[in-house]
């Protein structure tokens, strides 16, 4: 069949095995996650291209998705957040996926993404905190508030490096792992407390990696004199 004048023809539809892998991550639960999800990782990425899904849209589902389960906890329920962040991970992790395989990976949506997941981190161990203080939780409720305080210090660490000019993306402690354990924590009876000292643990030992890489790498004479050529 011709193809009506004025029109281009679409490109073909990707196949499963042309998709990308999913990216690497220096967590205790990524390499695992990766060699295990790979294939599925790669049908779903294809699904959300074809059906034409922005990154921004996964991006916002994700916010409403934490919102949501925010309300949950608030309410006292535990399972049924637990489940919802299910489908508030995938939608954090395909969103710069999809960005990537469309070629929309820009600045200003890596920096949006990353404020969302702060605050996204602020709701979950808000509400939970909130909550697990109201019910007269006291170690669950220090837990909670430790585990926020620490996944904050974190990014933070990690954005100051950035500023100073170095990388910093090593640590136990990623958002995966953080999403893994507060699944199995608040789905399973009696794991929400064992999971958050594992978060706080995991927190604290990337908190002293990260500082540590840091100040040896800016302690260097060569990354000391690029800062400061990046002051003048």
């Amino acid at each position: 069949m011709s193809e009506s004048p004025g029109t281009e023809p679409q490109a073909p539809a990707p196949r499963v095995r042309d998709m990308p892998a999913p990216r690497k991550t220096a967590g205790v639960f990524g390499p695992a996650m990766r060699f295990v999800f790979t294939w599925p990782y790669r049908a779903i990425l294809a699904g959300l291209y074809r059906t034409g899904v922005r990154p921004w849209q996964l991006t916002l589902a994700s916010l409403v998705a934490n919102v949501v389960v925010g309300w949950l906890l608030l309410t006292g329920r535990r399972f049924l957040p637990g489940a919802l962040l299910i489908p508030a991970g995938l939608f954090d992790v395909f969103d710069g996926a999809v960005a990537r395989l469309r070629g929309e990976d820009r600045r200003v949506g890596a920096f949006l993404d990353s404020v969302l997941d702060r605050i996204g981190d602020m709701i979950l161990f808000g509400c939970l905190y909130s909550s697990e203080a109201g019910q007269g939780h006291d170690l669950g409720a220090a837990l909670s508030l430790v585990t926020l305080v620490t996944a904050l210090m974190v990014s933070h660490l990690r954005a100051e490096a950035e500023a100073a000019g170095i990388s910093l993306s090593e640590g136990f402690f990623q958002r995966l792992e953080r999403y893994v354990a507060m699944i199995v924590g608040l789905t399973i009876p009696g794991a929400l407390v064992p999971m958050l000292v594992v978060l706080v643990v995991l927190g604290g030992a990337t908190m002293l990696q990260r500082g540590w890489s840091a100040l040896r790498r800016l302690s260097r004479p060569a990354e000391d004199q690029r800062w400061q050529e990046g002051q003048k």
